[in-house]
């Protein structure tokens, strides 16, 4: 299998063994012409070596198919023999010896479940086919005739004697002289194993964005009807797979998260940065500060769970959003008949239990607030904001600037509830571990204690920097087999779900936020976007968008929900911690080196702006903190 993002190849710049001529291509001339001697000689439906490539070639194809469970050698009925034969004449009007020796050796077993020169030269002595001096070019050679008993690591007496052999027979051709023959009968086998990794694990590059590949990949039918069919295809089918993965900002997120949290970082911190295309939902970057293994060591940052995506394409369970779930309230509202320039109270700090709320989706088209947990009923629920003196009148547009929590909760008191979570379904915001819909049960909800993935995030805020259209997110643009067969994959799907108005106008406030809050008030280009931290100061987000693109930056915990606050991250203590502290800083850091591959305009103004000059808050510069 080979992953490509974009136009690079993910796996690094050695070939892959499979029916590439490249490995044989590296090899020395002298041992390409012994190798097309041994074995080799003249019958009837072609030579040796071409019966025996199209013998493998035919056995690899019903392996695929799932006919056959071991590619160790060729089929055995007469009627088969002939068909090969056939074949192998066809094939020698069509290639040249050299192209179908190459072929073969890309194919053929060399023990040990290596198959092709290139895998046994980096299993056997850990360098290319292409660094192979005479004697492990002949080793290799000799092994050809009998992969099991012609072992280097398990049988190396006789294996010696078998590349000896080989050696002599080049020596008698010429192709080696009487010195290099000499050396080269006396020079130990040297093998030095090196089991090669295979899979994610491997990837030089976006280890976790290659495992979200797979994962899609074997959860699509149109890969094979059976679990089992599709993991054969990926597997074995020479797959080459190109995604939507821009290199450069995948090596700037890569960058941009271990140097805000380092890998395995004491504080029990990690750091995920997501970026999606907005006009095409396409998938940019994935990372995070930690290592992919299976070895699953909090403490030295060893996992495979993909904290960028939901429970179902990743195993992690998501973060709690916080704040970030502000634009999406304020965007009901305007849905609703609102306005940004709205007043709300937001000097309301508690809300009795018992008090109903109105939500029409509900039985009875309400809600009544409940304690939570070990709550006494007679209590009431409290709010509370994070900056002081906020307990007053305010706009709605004031109050998410300044992520003020009384007022976003006292804006989804005076509507209907399930106006929010019918935009959210819009959006397809799911809880990252159940993939259910948001749901009105309680109204605390809006203030983001739900734990959603990055992916998600970014994903909903794409829409409002693409004029409330909606694009799914994308991974694939091509995939095509060993045989050059070509697998559809999902074409760009996008939908109008928010007025192009409402989000140009939910961003006229969000623009502030991201410029004068992320940017520190001096912005590389345009840009939108929200703070947010979860009620535990556990984890912290800022996401946003450019016109090109759009990223969601998170860090926080990611095995407990302690808090962050009076924590020691990447070797600097944080009395406080919120979304400003280190999420907002990598996102603008990121998006400084990355977003300026892309469309960087101005974003669409609002015909209602509350804002005379977008540009110049009326409000100073942003101290939300999320």
């Amino acid at each position: 299998m080979e992953i490509e993002p974009g136009t690079a190849v993910l796996f690094g710049d050695e070939p892959c063994p499979g029916l590439d001529l490249q490995p044989f291509e590296l090899l020395d001339s002298r041992t390409r012409q012994q190798l097309s001697n041994i074995g080799s000689g003249p019958t009837e439906g072609g030579s040796t070596i071409t019966h025996q490539y199209v013998s493998l070639i035919l056995l690899n194809a019903d392996y695929l198919a799932g006919e056959e469970e071991l590619v160790m050698g060729g089929t055995t009925t007469v009627a088969d023999r002939l068909n090969e034969a056939r074949l192998a004449v066809d094939l020698e009007e069509q290639m040249s010896k050299e192209e179908i020796l190459a072929g073969y050796l890309n194919i053929v077993l060399l023990g040990r479940q290596n198959y092709g020169v290139e895998a046994a030269a980096q299993f056997y002595w850990g360098i290319p086919a292409s660094e192979l001096n005479i004697q492990q070019s002949a080793t290799l050679a000799g092994v050809v005739q009998a992969p099991n008993y012609y072992d280097p690591i398990g049988n190396p007496e006789v294996t010696v004697d078998r590349r000896n052999t080989v050696l002599g027979t080049m020596l008698r051709n010429g192709y080696i002289s009487e010195e290099e023959h000499a050396e080269a009968v006396e020079a130990d086998l040297a093998v030095d194993p090196q089991p090669v990794q295979s899979g994610c694990i491997a990837a030089e590059t976006a280890p976790y964005f290659c495992d979200y590949v797979q994962r899609l990949i074997l959860a699509d039918e149109t890969f094979g009807e059976t679990l089992e069919e599709r993991e054969e295809l990926l597997l074995r089918g020479g797959l080459r797979i190109t995604t939507t993965l821009d290199p450069d900002a995948q090596s700037q997120a890569q960058q941009q998260v271990n140097d805000t949290v380092e890998p395995g970082d004491s504080s029990g911190a990690v750091a995920t940065l997501t970026s999606l295309d907005p006009e095409t939902g396409d998938i940019l970057a994935m990372a995070q500060s930690t290592q992919y293994s299976p070895e699953d060591d909090e403490a030295a940052g060893l996992t495979t769970m993909n904290f960028n995506v939901d429970a179902t394409y990743g195993e992690s369970g998501g973060f709690p959003v916080g704040s970030t779930l502000k634009p999406f309230v304020a965007a009901a509202w305007l849905e609703e008949g609102g306005s940004m320039d709205d007043v709300v109270d937001a000097s309301t700090t508690d809300y009795d239990y018992g008090e109903p709320w109105e939500a029409s989706c509900m039985p009875g088209g309400e809600i009544e607030l409940l304690p939570d947990g070990d709550a006494d009923e007679s209590d009431s629920w409290s709010t509370t904001n994070s900056i002081g003196g906020m307990t007053q009148d305010m706009t709605l547009d004031y109050g998410l600037f300044h992520s003020v929590n009384t007022a976003t909760v006292a804006t989804a008191n005076d509507m209907d509830l399930c106006a929010i979570t019918t935009l959210t379904e819009r959006l397809d915001i799911r809880s990252a571990s159940s993939g259910n819909l948001l749901t009105p049960d309680t109204p605390a909800f809006v203030l983001g204690g739900i734990e959603l993935s990055p992916m998600t995030l970014a994903s909903a805020y794409a829409t409002f920097a693409n004029e409330g259209v909606r694009c799914e997110e994308r991974a694939l643009l091509e995939i095509t087999d060993a045989q050059g067969n070509e697998y559809p994959v999902p074409e760009t799907d996008c939908e109008q779900v928010i007025d192009a108005d409402i989000a140009a106008e939910v961003n006229d406030s969000m623009i502030n936020i991201a410029e004068q809050g992320a940017a520190n008030g001096n912005p590389a280009f345009p840009m939108v976007g929200k703070t947010g931290t979860s009620n535990t100061g556990s984890n912290t987000w800022f996401v946003g968008s450019t016109e090109g693109m759009t990223t969601a930056a998170h860090v926080g915990r990611w095995e407990d929900i302690g808090s962050l606050w009076g924590s020691t991250v990447n070797g600097q203590y944080y009395e406080e911690f919120f979304g400003s502290t280190l999420a907002a800083p990598m996102w603008n850091d990121y998006m400084n080196a990355a977003a300026g591959n892309y469309p960087t305009g101005d974003f669409p103004e609002a015909e209602d702006s509350p804002f005379d000059d977008r540009r110049s808050s009326r409000y100073g510069s942003s101290d939300a903190t999320g």
